[in-house]
């Protein structure tokens, strides 16, 4: 990948709504060129999509915690039971398989410390399979990439 194509990541990264014709200003190219260039790259995979960055606060998530989950049993059963269990569960934002003295890192997003207690006890604290959980509540985020 050439510095070009690399600005043209780092701009979109920034901001994935910005225009063709601003993108191509910034990276120095025309705008047929740049958008050629943006075409490729999401063909040959390296853009995969767009999102938009949602403000947490104003969705009422104010509460956000990491939590390691240690599995009692590494059958390839439990670890596909875990991890459909928490593909259904609207909390789990990210579900990481991890090495380590346990297998999975989660970040969980919910309103307040009751629907926290609520995940923890009903959703994780019913799961035959899970033997450890430690959580880590987020108190501030001086950088977040995700906005």
């Amino acid at each position: 990948m050439d510095k070009i194509s690399e600005r043209i990541l780092q701009e979109l990264s920034r901001d994935g709504r910005i225009s063709n014709l601003e993108l191509a200003e910034r990276v120095g190219l025309s705008p047929s060129a740049c958008l050629r260039r943006v075409q490729d790259l999401e063909r040959r995979g390296v853009i995969a999509g767009y999102r938009a960055v949602l403000n947490r606060g104003a969705l009422g998530i104010g509460f956000l915690a990491y939590i390691t989950v240690g599995l009692n049993s590494h059958t390839k059963a439990s670890q596909v039971a875990f991890e459909q269990a928490m593909s259904r569960a609207p909390e789990v934002v990210e579900c990481h398989n991890i090495t380590g003295a346990v297998e999975y890192l989660l970040r969980v997003e919910v309103p307040d410390l009751v629907a926290y207690k609520r995940f923890h006890t009903d959703v994780l604290g019913t799961l035959p399979q899970v033997n450890a959980i430690t959580s880590y509540v987020v108190m501030g985020s001086p950088k977040d990439g995700r906005g």
